[in-house]
């Protein structure tokens, strides 16, 4: 850094000089960024003091789920090497998610990369979300390797039945080829952790879906029950597609029940707690990432503020307001 002000600061690097303007030089302390010159872009890529950095591998995707958050693009933008180099500057002890689209339709670049920064930085772990649709059995061998213990896998399931699950993820033949890759996770010892997504078309299914993962997936880390997100596809779609739990807990909580009584880790992500009855509230984590997280001004006067998932930010503020009850 060579100047700042409260308006940003300026930098001098080995290809010249470059200025980050609206926000300040100590919030970019430890940052890792990428600037792209003719751009005009700096894209934090890597936040020193967030516990939520995830890195956007790529934008193309082989499903289309009705409530996507991040809608797939045809094309991609190949950028595994910087995403290395940024990994290898993380600070400390950082995990580090991984997203897209779907980070496996670039399998090979993508475990070489991870491989890298686990060998030289034994501090760093890593979350990859996944739709679990490319592993194959050479791969169990690979995934074996100690380093692996390291990475965990966040793979969706939406319902016990393949009409339920290929509808919402927009795929025939998915939920096969899902439950093909959960066998082959296993044999591997991977660290899965399952996600579920609430939706109208199967909130009713998940007492069925409870009993296929205590039955099936019981080797899994963790089960999270994720409330919908009002952006991407899920937007237009809002009114057909979310769940007010706050009014009708008993699905969730049958999940629930089942999954304890049969020694799998549920907990539930997004469901703010004066939403959830007080016996299951415990599982209701705060969950929303820090840059797109949001209360309600009822909420400054909850005792449970610091310890709740509380909103995204593109969630309905008429909503939000019907629902907030400060504990």
């Amino acid at each position: 850094m060579i100047d700042a002000d409260s308006m940003g600061a300026s930098f001098a690097g080995a290809h010249g000089l470059f200025a980050i303007d609206g926000v300040s030089a100590e919030d970019l302390d430890g940052d890792v960024v990428l600037v792209t010159p003719l751009a005009g872009r700096a894209e934090r890529l890597l936040r020193r003091a967030s516990r939520h950095n995830t890195l956007l591998v790529t934008e193309r995707c082989d499903q289309l789920c009705v409530m996507c958050s991040q809608p797939p693009k045809k094309t991609h933008v190949d950028r595994f090497a910087l995403l290395e180099q940024a990994c290898l500057l993380a600070e400390p002890d950082t995990l580090i998610g991984v997203s897209g689209g779907e980070p496996t339709l670039y399998k090979q670049k993508l475990l070489s990369m991870i491989e890298h920064v686990l060998d030289a930085r034994p501090d760093v772990q890593f979350h990859i979300l996944s739709n679990g649709q490319h592993f194959e059995r050479d791969d169990v061998d690979r995934l074996r390797d100690p380093r692996y213990r390291r990475v965990s896998w966040g793979i969706p399931l939406y319902a016990a039945d393949a009409a339920t699950h290929d509808d919402v993820v927009g795929k025939h033949g998915a939920f096969v080829r899902l439950r093909d890759s959960f066998a082959l996770l296993m044999a591997a010892g991977a660290r899965v952790e399952l996600r579920t997504v609430l939706l109208s078309t199967n909130v009713d299914k998940l007492h069925d879906l409870a009993h296929f993962v205590v039955a099936r997936l019981r080797f899994i880390e963790a089960w999270s029950i994720m409330q919908l997100e009002h952006i991407g596809f899920a937007k237009g779609r809002w009114r057909d597609l979310f769940v007010r739990h706050d009014l009708n807990f008993t699905p969730v909580a049958t999940a629930l029940d089942a999954a304890l009584l049969h020694g799998v880790r549920a907990q539930l992500f997004n469901f703010p707690l004066c939403t959830v009855p007080a016996a299951y509230r415990p599982y209701a984590i705060a969950s929303i990432s820090d840059w797109k997280n949001k209360t309600m001004a009822p909420c400054q006067q909850c005792s449970e503020r610091e310890h709740c998932a509380g909103f995204f930010e593109w969630h309905p503020d008429e909503d939000a307001m019907a629902v907030v009850t400060p504990l």
